[in-house]
């Protein structure tokens, strides 16, 4: 077990820990400046978001971790599996409640976008590593 967790288990958890927590506390600040005092999604929104920042850092740990030489195969094979991972979670989500008209479009676009940013920090560190 300590194999585990001093190899892949702690950096996920940690990854995990901070995305969630960026996530959740820039989604308080736009609430507030936007003037909306509580969370009007309430639980299930936390519970929403934690299900896709666990799929978001399975997608970081696929990418770190495939055998493959080609960044952007990796990248690409770390991607499209997760992604369909999450537009299938949102489809689950309507069984609890209507999904708004934007909700594919909204995880694809937000998905998307923390794929892409971690996906450049990761190369970056990567390189960076090289040069040292």
């Amino acid at each position: 077990m300590k194999k585990i967790w001093n190899g892949w288990l702690k950096e996920s958890i940690f990854v995990y820990c901070v995305v969630y927590t960026v996530a959740t506390v820039a989604n308080s600040v736009l609430y507030l400046v936007s003037g909306v005092l509580s969370d009007p999604n309430g639980n299930w929104h936390e519970i929403d978001r934690a299900w896709i920042v666990l799929i978001g850092v399975a997608a970081y740990e696929l990418a770190a971790k495939l055998p493959m030489k080609n960044t952007a195969l990796k990248m690409l094979g770390a991607y499209l599996p997760t992604m369909a991972l999450a537009l299938l979670y949102v489809y689950t989500t309507s069984f609890r409640e209507p999904l708004a008209p934007s909700a594919y479009r909204d995880i694809f676009v937000n998905y998307t976008g923390l794929f892409l940013i971690l996906s450049v920090i990761t190369a970056v560190a990567g390189r960076k590593r090289k040069w040292s």
